[in-house]
Formats: structure tokens, C-alpha cells, sequence
């Protein structure tokens, strides 16, 4: 099999941005304030809304099984309070299980939190309890930086995400660190903030030790870790200087990476300096980047293209597309073996 961990619902129907627009319209006229169940979408629109993208895509490059969240920069916490962002949560996360129980086969949900700049993070327990028990949630998307580029958030490694943490390891599920729309023009979103993100987090969970208290915690750096396998060796020796172990025993027991990473050399270097085991297929597909290469004649979003040129053991590569992802996400391989696969 091939497992893609990192894909979001891009193209939901527009009637879903359409009820965003209202319920931001108001927070400056409560008269306009949608209720949710003004969003109206039909089962046809829902799978019109996959089979001429993330289908036929998958189809196309051999992708069996996508993990699915809301659109990450749509999740944007930074607008108005918790109980928008719990509204706006519950809807994206509902339209997400539709999709799986229309394609269970093709698509398993992750949760989208209902987080909100300095709001205590166990107000997101409910939802992410709801997502786990009521539509089979395997994973949660968790934003480190709900302000939108403003970083007002303590560490990742802060006592106050614990909540979270520990619903996580009784659950046994995977968080991947995603951040969402930059609303400070000093970093634009999918070029800065997101690739800024998974740097700060990994440096975060270097600094810190959060992985003693939580020792089954599993997280996911998307965009090939940022700049982690660039920098491995100045990551290397902060970690000497900090007096922490080395990473290998620090972190990789807990800290996973994909591969998004949209050019040959990028992915080599990152299936070069990490370990296989630590690394996860995935293409964010259909996702920021979304043109063809000129220089291939292939979408740079096409990762498999970039894992299967990389000179990989045959072991190491299926466990990149498959065994790591059912060993990361446990519940996606109970599913998986549900489903005879």
C-alpha cells in the first residue's frame, strides 16, 4: 500500500467558504451569524468535490489511502473567540468524516481543533473526543501558533498543553504540528510561517523534555521537518550544548517526519540525514503548491516520484509509503486490517 498521512479537504463545495464569510460577518453584526445548520451540502457535491481532484490524483500516482483534515490555512484560530473557532471546527471535521464514510477505503479523518490564541488548550479535548469516538479520527492537526504568525503561545514542551497530550496518549493517536494562515505580511503563509513552524517546533522539542513525561507521544513535522534535515548537525550540537541526549534518544522515538518536499534534491537529502523509520509518505496533495514542473513535466506535489528515485532499500521504502504510517497511526492500521488490508 500506499499511504499519503498529509492531505486536506482543499476543495470542499463553496458553500462552506460562503458560511465562513458569514459567521465572520458576524462578529461585527450578530444579526448575520450563520447557524450550522444553515451549510447545506449534498452527498453529490461532497464526492464532486473529490473524485475530479484528490481521486483522480491519488488514482493517478498510486496513492491508496489519505489521511484527511480540514484545509490547514482555513482553520485560521486567530479569528474572533473559542466558540467561533469550535463552530467552525465542528463543521470542517463533519464534512471530513462525510468524505471517509462516502470512500472508506480511499480516505480516513484527522481532527481540526478548535484552538484560539490564549485560550487554555484543554477547551479542545471535547472535539478532538467527539472526532476520535463519533467518526474514527486517527490523528489531530494541532497549530503550535494559533495568533497567525504572531508566536503568543508558550512552547510546545509547556505544561499547558498537557490537557491535549494526555487525551492524546489515552486515545494513542499521532498529532501532526500544522500551523495555519500567517496574518503577519512579514511571513507569507505556505512559503514562511508553515516551513518556519516546523523548524521552531522541532527546536522546541529539542529544548525541552517533553517526551519523559509522555513517553508514547507521537508527533508529525510536516514539509520534510522545514529546516531539520538541512541543519541536522547544528540541531546536533545545540542539543550537546543544551545537555540533552542525543536526538536519536531525545526525540526520533517520538518525532516523525513526511515528505513533503517538492524537488529531488530536497527529498534526498531528507531520506540521506533522518532515519527511515522516522519518515512518512506524503504529498499535501492538493495543497500549496499545485502547478506542474517545467523542468520534469511532472507536479512538484508528486512525491512518490521523488521517494522512488532516491535509491532506497526496498525495506526502507515500503516502510516510508506504508509499515511507518500503520505503526505512527495505530488506529488507521486497525481500520486497515478491518478492511482486510
Amino acid at each position: 500500500m500506499i499511504i499519503d498521512v498529509h492531505g486536506h479537504y482543499t476543495t470542499a463545495p463553496p458553500a462552506l467558504e460562503a458560511w465562513r464569510k458569514q459567521q465572520i460577518a458576524g462578529l461585527d453584526d450578530p444579526s448575520v451569524a450563520p447557524r450550522a445548520a444553515d451549510l447545506r451540502i449534498s452527498d453529490d457535491q461532497l464526492r464532486e468535490s473529490v473524485e475530479s481532484n484528490q481521486l483522480r490524483l491519488m488514482d493517478e500516482r498510486g496513492i491508496d489511502m489519505t489521511v484527511f483534515s480540514p484545509r490547514a490555512s482555513f482553520m485560521a484560530h486567530h479569528v474572533g473567540d473559542f466558540r467561533t473557532s469550535a463552530a467552525w471546527a465542528a463543521l470542517c471535521n463533519e464534512l471530513c468524516f462525510r468524505v471517509s464514510r462516502l470512500y472508506p477505503e480511499r480516505f480516513v479523518p484527522a481532527a481540526m481543533l478548535p484552538q484560539s490564541p490564549g485560550v487554555d488548550p484543554a477547551t479542545c479535548v471535547p472535539e478532538l473526543t467527539r472526532c476520535v469516538e463519533e467518526y474514527g479520527a486517527v490523528a489531530l492537526n494541532l497549530n503550535p501558533d494559533p495568533s497567525g504568525g504572531h508566536w503568543t503561545s508558550p512552547p510546545l514542551t509547556d505544561r499547558s498543553w498537557y490537557p491535549l497530550y494526555e487525551k492524546m496518549a489515552e486515545y494513542d493517536v499521532p498529532a501532526m504540528i500544522h500551523v495555519s494562515t500567517s496574518v503577519n505580511p512579514a511571513f507569507h503563509t505556505t512559503g514562511a510561517h508553515y516551513l518556519n513552524a516546523d523548524t521552531t517546533a522541532f527546536m522546541q522539542l529539542v529544548q525541552g523534555d517533553l517526551f519523559r513525561d509522555f513517553p508514547t507521544l507521537r508527533l508529525v513535522i510536516p514539509h520534510g521537518g522545514g529546516a531539520v534535515p538541512y541543519h541536522w548537525g547544528r540541531f546536533r550540537g545545540l542539543a550537546m550544548a543544551l545537555g540533552k541526549p542525543p536526538l536519536e534518544e531525545h526525540v526520533l522515538d517520538n518525532v516523525f517526519f513526511d515528505t513533503c518536499v517538492y524537488h529531488q534534491p530536497g527529498s534526498d537529502l531528507l531520506f540521506d540525514v533522518l532515519p527511515a523509520r522516522n519518515i512518512l509518505f506524503a504529498s499535501e496533495m492538493i495543497g500549496a503548491v499545485r502547478d506542474v514542473d517545467p523542468r520534469t513535466g511532472h507536479h512538484f506535489d508528486d512525491t512518490r516520484r521523488y521517494a522512488e528515485a532516491a535509491g532506497l532499500s526496498p525495506a526502507a521504502l515500503a516502510g516510508i509509503q506504508e509499515h511507518n504510517a500503520r505503526s505512527v497511526y495505530p488506529r488507521l492500521d486497525a481500520l486497515l486490517k478491518r478492511q482486510g488490508r
